[in-house]
């Protein structure tokens, strides 16, 4: 599914490809995020850390009445406060797909697939 966004000058197409890279960006990018995680972690290999490329497996984008909703599934680092992460998660990807695709995101939810111990 694509995004379209109408501007003065024409329509612009947003793939979701595009949208699933900018969000793994602002995901990775909160302390205590390993990395993404597959939505189907049982299918794809159970906690698998997901590449820059396949950041798509990792995130889902869907048109509501309101308007997109993410889900954006993570891997976070053994004792880390989940509330606080997911919280941040939340927030940095709806800054970074307004700041990046001008995308106001009223939802993003937070799936947290595994907890990476040390060994």
């Amino acid at each position: 599914m694509a995004i379209k966004i109408r501007t003065k000058n024409g329509d612009v197409t947003v793939e979701n490809d595009v949208i699933a890279s900018v969000v793994g960006g602002a995901t990775i990018a909160n302390p205590g995020v390993v990395g993404m995680a597959s939505r189907s972690a049982l299918k794809d290999g159970v906690n698998q850390i997901l590449n820059r490329e396949n950041y798509g497996r990792g995130v889902v984008v869907s048109e509501q009445e309101k308007g997109l909703t993410i889900d954006v599934y993570i891997v976070v680092q053994h004792g880390m406060k989940l509330a606080d992460i997911s919280a941040s998660v939340q927030a940095r990807v709806k800054y970074y797909l307004n700041a990046y695709l001008g995308l106001q995101v009223p939802e993003v939810n937070v799936i947290v697939q595994g907890i990476e111990t040390e060994d």
